[in-house]
């Protein structure tokens, strides 16, 4: 996919012309994801003793609804950085979490171990939740065939419904989060788009699919309101409300819980690392690292100069990405031909296919005025 716009590159973070076609760019030379970056942070993120106060009011206000129950909040791990510091955090402060975690086929060995030996030394209960593997493997195809840049959104979705639904079911009305607008705040929709809008997961599903969804967890914008207005549970980014810093939560969880990396942002999971590694780049010229270290550039924990250095690297190793193509290939049930095929097709985005994206952005918008008036977590 070929721009022909003259190049340009943000003045302040990495992000440029080739990485995002539809960014913009103000008289100085600062993009808009930077722009976006000032804009919403105070509604975000709040740091310092102000930060500390809010969080330690939203932490007795955690305990007491869940008083009387075995656990008090749900939250999601994944054998990730931020997944597993939110773990050490919440116990820390006090609270009774169960751990979820949803084993959509895609563990790496490295991941399976960190969750199991941070749970364990944290005394955190754990319920997984194995998807169904031919439901979930068709869908996985179909999204492939489909040659959009979506191909994560069926893990993500997942995720989403499966936390919502444990959380309901359990009568817990808190779900703590590791998404954090520190270091995880640019989105670009041509990147990857349809956390939420089951509509567009279900049609791709049924164009390109051939196995019914009968267990597959998920959701539709009608239940999402449901669970806000009338089951009324939050989800709480915890790590919006401290001065988290990457490297230093990392540090912490090798040395205090023998946690481990594993080389990679979503390096977790085998499927990630070939899908944002390899499918993205070399069919679509996508490379999500340019948001992910633009989001460290802006929250200070990078130098612009650092980054420009790592770009110029391969994701992953050209040997790693090159056995993934054959383990990935067969495990989906493809010939090697089937995935060189599915790698040529016309490139699409998830405008070719039936979507909710303006009720979406409208429900994220009202979102962040509620943030912005302290009447939404942040």
């Amino acid at each position: 996919m070929i721009s022909d716009r003259a190049y340009q590159a943000c003045t302040r973070c990495i992000m440029d012309t080739t990485a995002d076609r539809s960014i913009i760019f103000n008289n100085a030379g600062v993009c808009g994801h930077c722009l976006r970056y000032d804009s919403s942070f105070s509604t975000r993120v709040i740091r310092g003793e102000a930060g500390k106060a809010v969080l330690d009011a939203l932490i007795q206000k955690i305990k007491a609804t869940g008083k009387g129950r075995f656990y008090d909040c749900i939250i999601g791990v994944s054998g990730g950085v931020d997944s597993t510091y939110v773990a050490y955090l919440v116990k820390g402060l006090g609270l009774r979490p169960l751990a979820v975690h949803l084993d959509n086929g895609w563990n790496s060995e490295l991941a399976v171990k960190n969750i199991e030996r941070v749970l364990n030394k944290l005394g955190i209960d754990l319920y997984t939740y194995v998807i169904d593997w031919e439901e979930f493997k068709d869908l996985q195809i179909a999204f492939l065939k489909a040659s959009t840049p979506d191909g994560e959104i069926p893990s993500d979705h997942a995720i989403f419904a499966l936390l919502w639904r444990e959380a309901a079911k359990r009568g817990i009305k808190y779900i703590v989060s590791g998404m954090n607008f520190t270091t995880e705040s640019i989105s670009v929709p041509d990147w990857a788009y349809g956390h939420s809008d089951w509509r567009y997961i279900k049609d791709v599903h049924s164009r390109f699919g051939r196995v019914r969804l009968r267990t597959y967890p998920h959701f539709s914008l009608l239940y999402l309101l449901y669970v806000n207005l009338i089951s009324r549970i939050r989800t709480v980014s915890i790590l919006n409300y401290l001065d988290y810093d990457k490297n230093d939560a990392m540090r912490i969880l090798t040395q205090e819980l023998g946690w481990q990396y594993y080389g990679g942002k979503h390096h977790e999971s085998i499927y990630t690392r070939f899908y944002q590694g390899h499918v993205l780049p070399k069919k679509f010229g996508i490379d999500k690292r340019y948001g992910h270290l633009s989001d460290l550039i802006n929250a200070g924990q990078l130098t612009r100069e650092e980054a420009l250095i790592e770009i110029k690297k391969p994701p992953y190793a050209e040997i790693q990405q090159t056995e993934d193509v054959e383990y990935i290939s067969k495990k989906l049930g493809l010939r090697k031909s089937g995935f060189d095929e599915i790698m040529a097709l016309p490139c699409k985005n998830f405008r070719s296919y039936k979507n909710s994206f303006s009720l979406v952005n409208l429900l994220k918008s009202i979102a962040n005025r509620l943030r912005s008036r302290g009447l939404y977590p942040r």
